[in-house]
């Protein structure tokens, strides 16, 4: 076994610094210096949830480079810049993953932490560390030009939008709403603008309009005005939905056009729909999550060809549970970084 140091969860919202063990390479894996690592919902949801019965170090989309290679390993050399995000292994069997959608493996893709590894049982630990243990198969080569820390969030937040905005298409003359203007949000509009769509914002507030129009939308439409959202009823081809917590459907559905689509993917609990909000126009609502290998790959060709990255805030990973408690206040604009140079 590998021994490094990382970020574990030492009960409800709290972080320590600790040993970890990291297996020994196999054959075809790499192992990775994590330079930088995304701070995610999900991360402070798992930390929040985290009752001590378990290990738990957080951490699924982050950079790097490869400091050893297994022996197989054809596609990285040492010295190499990596990315790599949520999914670290798959069945590679079944029809999702000969798709190239891993991340709907029919087995259940293996996760970057909270994971059972497919070859010895454990449980997987994440980015929130100084090194990482991975199948070359599952870590991206980061292209030139990209910056390694705001780079970072595109492993998680970036192919949950990339993937809905291709699977429906989304290029010039499509119109596309993005409601929440977060970690997701804020690359969504960068995304869906890069694609050559006309992109609105879908805000509680108009205080994010200037900052909406930066990122590429066209226009704010302001979710608790009914004056603003009634000039938009059906007027969105594509909704993409980024809002983290529960929230009513309806009033989002009626923005989407007839034959349009209502894609959820920041909310991953149980929600209720009338069926009448989708009715009324022939209206879709469709979700996603993560990306398979090819689309990953696809959607970081095209970060660097358009100079895409998220907007970040760097902070030290000792400020791990600042970040946290600051994510949980909204108190970002857009993705919190750790840099985990700190961990020596």
């Amino acid at each position: 076994m590998r021994s490094t140091t990382g970020w574990q969860a030492d009960g409800p919202g709290k972080m320590r610094e600790v040993e970890i063990s990291r297996r020994d390479l196999r054959r075809d894996d790499i192992a990775v210096r994590v330079d930088f690592c995304g701070v995610c919902h999900t991360d402070l949801h798992a930390v929040h949830a985290h009752n001590g019965d378990d290990v738990l170090v957080p951490g699924h989309e982050f950079t790097g480079a490869v400091t050893k290679i297994g022996p197989d390993v054809t596609g990285f050399a040492v010295g190499d810049p990596v990315a790599v995000g949520n999914i670290v292994d798959s069945c590679g069997a079944c029809s999702m993953c000969a798709a190239g959608q891993e991340n709907f493996c029919r087995e259940f893709p293996t996760l970057t932490y909270g994971g059972t590894d497919r070859h010895d049982g454990t449980t997987t630990l994440g980015g929130f560390s100084r090194e990482y243990v991975v199948r070359e198969r599952f870590a991206y080569p980061l292209p030139p030009g990209l910056d390694p820390a705001a780079a970072a969030p595109l492993l998680c937040a970036g192919i949950t939008v990339w993937e809905p905005l291709r699977a429906l298409g989304v290029g010039p003359g499509t119109r596309v709403a993005v409601a929440g203007l977060g970690g997701l949000g804020h690359l969504a509009v960068k995304f869906a603008a890069a694609l050559g769509a006309e992109v609105s914002v879908v805000s509680r507030s108009a205080e994010r309009a200037a900052d909406a129009v930066r990122l590429g939308a066209r226009d704010i439409v302001v979710s608790t005005d009914s004056d603003s959202t009634a000039a938009a009823r059906d007027r969105f081809d594509v909704l993409i939905d980024t809002i983290p917590v529960p929230h009513d459907l309806g009033p989002y559905l009626r923005l989407v056009a007839v034959d349009g689509t209502l894609s959820q993917v920041g909310y991953l609990g149980s929600i209720t729909v009338e069926t009448m909000d989708l009715l009324l126009g022939r209206k879709k609502l469709s979700s996603g999550g993560s990306g398979g290998l090819p689309a990953t790959a696809a959607m970081l060709e095209f970060c660097a060809t358009h100079g895409i990255t998220a907007d970040v805030e760097t902070l030290p990973s000792a400020r791990v549970t600042e970040a946290l408690d600051r994510l949980g206040r909204g108190d970002v604009r857009y993705r919190f970084v750790l840099d985990l140079s700190d961990l020596g």
